[in-house]
């Protein structure tokens, strides 16, 4: 993990993406509430969030749930235009096997300036990943919903060339698109003037595509006959 996270902050720093953290145990406002979350919205439910027990319930703390909280603080302190990548932990509350764990790592983009479009998220993509595979890949995206961004997509990657047994088939590997309106006007952003994209991806998956990784448990098990073959 270690590692891969050296390499996505190389990889994005040759592009002017300049690094960007926040706290693991988050307030509600910042992981829903500041990323325009309703008040119903299912992944505030105990099945998806582990949330601490407060007195005061306005002040609900809980283990963040992905790594786009840390955009909503860096947009509020520095505005805009800014562009940063955020690897670091996340938590699910969600049974474990092979393909989940109750923690994860995830990797989050931003960036916020005038004139931004979704042909810069996809060339931003596909230059991350033809070197994170060390190989030409193609991106595609196709229409989906979070509400944070506004119009939301999936991606889907292909790597066109290597030995990899990835070569030649379309994966879907994240969601992502432009920043929501909402979210900029309430980190002090004016949305009329700068335009941004996001995306978020699971460093996990990014390992098991790489290595071959069979069973992401592996990645936290401590098991050096499995640490040292990096």
């Amino acid at each position: 993990m270690t590692q891969m996270i050296d390499e996505i902050n190389h990889i994005f720093a040759d592009i002017g993406f300049t690094f960007a953290h926040g706290p693991e145990a988050e307030t509600q406002h910042y992981n829903f509430d500041k990323l325009n979350f309703p008040e119903n919205h299912p992944a505030r439910d105990m099945q998806d969030t582990f949330w601490f027990k407060e007195k005061d319930v306005s002040e609900s703390t809980v283990l963040r749930t992905h790594t786009s909280p840390v955009q909503a603080r860096f947009m509020e302190v520095n505005g805009a235009p800014c562009k940063i990548i955020v690897p670091g932990k996340v938590f699910r509350n969600e049974a474990t096997d092979a393909t989940h764990e109750a923690q994860f790592y995830q990797v989050e983009g931003l960036h916020v300036d005038k004139g931004i479009h979704l042909g810069h998220l996809k060339g931003t993509l596909e230059y991350f990943f033809s070197h994170f595979f060390s190989g030409k890949t193609e991106v595609r995206f196709r229409p989906s919903y979070f509400p944070f961004v506004e119009p939301g997509v999936e991606v889907d990657m292909r790597l066109l060339e290597g030995d990899s047994k990835l070569a030649g088939k379309w994966i879907e590997v994240m969601g992502a698109g432009m920043v929501h309106p909402n979210v900029l006007r309430d980190a002090g952003i004016d949305y009329e003037t700068y335009t941004g994209y996001a995306f978020g991806i699971g460093i996990d998956r990014l390992g098991v595509m790489k290595y071959g990784i069979e069973d992401i448990r592996d990645l936290y098990s401590g098991d050096l006959r499995f640490v040292n073959q990096f």
